[in-house]
C-alpha cells in the first residue's frame, strides 16, 4: 500500500526548513508542504496557551491541504503543544524533541547529555523530561543560547563573531564533561560545522532535524503511508507573512529549491 498525499510540516518561522532538508534527503518521493508562521515569529516569549492556539491554527491549515502526517518542526511547539495536536487530529503527529532525545541516549557513553536551545525550549525542560522518561540515570546539562538564532538569520554562519559566541556558550557544558550535545533548535543545524569545531572530536553531535526525518520514515513505513516509488516528491513553501532575508540564507545554506512562495494570510 502507498499514499501519495503530502507530509505537512510547520514551524514558527523558517528555521524548520532544516527539517524539510533532512526529509527531502531521506524521502525524495514524498511531497512536502511547509508552513512557516512568519507573521507571529518568535514563539519563544509567548505563553503556552498562545503557542498551542497558534499550533492548532497552522495544523488545521495543513490538514486543509490534505496532509497525511503533521511534522512539528519547532522545538517550542513540540515542547508545549504536541499532546493537544495528537488528540485533535487523526493523522500521525511528530515533533523534534522525542527523536532527538532518543538519538542522544543511543549516542552517549558516559550518560551525560548536553542540550542547547532557545530560552523557551530550555525553560520548558522538555528534553530533560524526554531523556529521563527513557533513562532516569542520564544527567542533562542545558544551556540557552539566545544569540545564535539572530546570528544565523543574519547569515553569519561562518564568521569569527559566531565562533566566539559558540565557544562562550559551550564552555560550561564542556566543563561539565558532557559527551553528547543535542542541537535543540531547528536553526542550529545551519551551524553544525562551527559547533563541531568548538566541541572537538570526543563529543557527539545530535541533530534533531536528522533524527526527526528518521522517525518520520519509520512512521510512514509502519503505517503504509509512503508515497509510491514512482512519485517525484515536490516541495511547496507557504508563509503567513512576507519573508525577510533569512529565507535566502536558508535556501542557499540548505540548497533547497522551493520556487515561488505562497502567502497564506491568517484569518
Amino acid at each position: 500500500m502507498s499514499n501519495p498525499r503530502p507530509i505537512g510540516v510547520f514551524d514558527s518561522g523558517i528555521g524548520g526548513l532544516t527539517v524539510v532538508k533532512a526529509l527531502r534527503d531521506r524521502l525524495p518521493n514524498e511531497t512536502i508542504v511547509y508552513l512557516g508562521d512568519t507573521a507571529r515569529v518568535p514563539y519563544g516569549p509567548k505563553s503556552s496557551d498562545t503557542v498551542q492556539r497558534y499550533a492548532l491554527e497552522l495544523a488545521h491549515m495543513l490538514m486543509q491541504k490534505n496532509a497525511k502526517m503533521l511534522v512539528v518542526a519547532c522545538n517550542t511547539v513540540s515542547s508545549v503543544a504536541l499532546p493537544t495536536l495528537t488528540r485533535k487530529f487523526s493523522v500521525p503527529v511528530i515533533g523534534v524533541i522525542e527523536p532527538g532525545a532518543r538519538a542522544a541516549l543511543q549516542a552517549t557513553r558516559n550518560q551525560h547529555v548536553g542540550v542547547i536551545g532557545t530560552r523557551a525550549t530550555i525553560r520548558s525542560g522538555a528534553y530533560e523530561k524526554a531523556l529521563s522518561a527513557t533513562n532516569n540515570n542520564v544527567r542533562v546539562s542545558s544551556r540557552a543560547c539566545p544569540l545564535l538564532v539572530p546570528l544565523i538569520e543574519e547569515g553569519l554562519l561562518d564568521d569569527e563573531v559566531t565562533d566566539r559566541v559558540i565557544v562562550r556558550y559551550l564552555e560550561p557544558l564542556l566543563a561539565d564533561e558532557i559527551d553528547t550535545l543535542v542541537l535543540g533548535c531547528t536553526h542550529y543545524p545551519l551551524l553544525s560545522a562551527a559547533i563541531a569545531r568548538a566541541l572537538g572530536d570526543e563529543i557527539r553531535l545530535v541533530d534533531s532535524a536528522e533524527n526527526c526525518a528518521t522517525a518520520v520514515q519509520e512512521i510512514l513505513d509502519r503505517q503504509s503511508l509512503r508515497s509510491p516509488a514512482t512519485e517525484r516528491g515536490e516541495l511547496h513553501v507557504a508563509l503567513t507573512d512576507a519573508a525577510d532575508n533569512f529565507l535566502n540564507v536558508a535556501r542557499d545554506a540548505l540548497q533547497l529549491d522551493f520556487g515561488e512562495i505562497e502567502l497564506q494570510p491568517l484569518a
